[in-house]
């Protein structure tokens, strides 16, 4: 077997599993602290600390590898190797990259449809709005081009932000959760593997997201809960993109493509259009609905396996039919 997508049952397994959370939990609070004890996520340090709990993962991930497990080949622990078949990589780099895409505007239609996102998907009211108020506090009355122009400028800036500027932030985690700890938990099945990664990983934003992130005005416990929900849900898609590539970077891709697309509410909303992120956008629960279809899918057509069992497959179907 592929040793990125080993699945030890030994003792020392699940002492690195418990060192790397114990890291990966410990530091994300240290770096977050100044935010507690100052003025939370209005302080000017939020972002620049936020960004750096990204890579907390990573980091918790190199100390086990390095110097608790010492595996001969440390980039395939992480998860960085290898990066053939190039072809399939490619593909799946390039679905990491849309398909968070689809699945932010997705969201936002299936919000719409159930009035829980209030919406303006022709004219785009909310964002020329937005715009023209910003525009404003600059001394500028007036829109630099057409709202179409404007609007395909924010799709070309998703992908610029998912290409260069979010990718390092999101390798930062997921070189930590999908690289290295994902397929130490693949001896559970899809299932639990999922189900159980998404919680690792919802419950360790707890820092960010108990000061408001992602889920202002909500109960700490509400909004602990629903990014749990979000990352099961988003983190099962991730992962497949990690297992069918062999490879983290596609994961790594995707995340940094859902950070982009996750504004692209500004986009489709209403004039005055205020919604509850608990309920709608792809953070909200009407926005985990298509996501969870298509994880269902993948599971159910037994697509939720490591690169090499399907290589592996491949290979013994072609050589029964030779035989025959």
């Amino acid at each position: 077997m592929n040793p990125s997508v080993a699945t030890s049952r030994t003792p020392k397994n699940k002492i690195s599993i418990v060192i790397f959370l114990g890291l990966a939990y410990l530091l994300s609070w240290l770096i977050a602290l100044p935010l507690w004890l100052a003025d939370g996520l209005r302080s000017p340090a939020a972002v620049p600390l936020m960004v750096a709990m990204m890579f907390v993962p990573t980091v918790a991930a190199v100390i086990v590898v390095f110097f608790v497990e010492k595996p001969k080949q440390k980039g395939r622990a992480l998860g960085l190797v290898p990066l053939k078949p190039a072809g399939r990589l490619i593909v799946y780099l390039v679905v990491a990259l849309l398909l968070p895409i689809i699945l932010c505007i997705v969201a936002l239609v299936v919000g719409s449809v159930l009035g829980l996102f209030p919406s303006d998907f022709t004219n785009f009211g909310g964002f020329q709005q937005i715009t023209e108020m910003q525009l404003a506090q600059l001394g500028i009355s007036e829109l630099p081009a057409p709202v179409g122009v404007l609007v395909a400028g924010q799709f070309l800036n998703v992908l610029i932000a998912a290409l260069f500027i979010n990718i390092l932030p999101a390798l930062g985690e997921e070189i930590g959760w999908r690289g290295w700890l994902l397929p130490k938990l693949l001896r559970l099945g899809p299932w639990p593997t999922i189900v159980l990664s998404g919680a690792i990983w919802g419950l360790w934003h707890a820092p960010v997201i108990l000061l408001g992130h992602n889920y202002p005005g909500t109960p700490g416990w509400l909004a602990l809960l629903a990014m749990v929900g979000f990352c099961t849900v988003i983190g099962g898609i991730f992962s497949w993109l990690r297992l069918r590539s062999g490879s983290v970077w596609p994961a790594a891709l995707a995340h940094s493509s859902l950070n982009a697309s996750a504004t692209l509410y500004v986009v489709f909303v209403a004039e005055n259009g205020v919604y509850n992120p608990l309920q709608a956008n792809i953070t909200g629960w009407s926005g985990w609905i298509i996501p969870a279809i298509l994880l269902v899918v993948i599971v159910s057509l037994g697509k939720f396996t490591p690169l090499t069992n399907s290589i592996k497959k491949s290979e013994t179907n072609r050589t029964s039919h030779q035989k025959t």
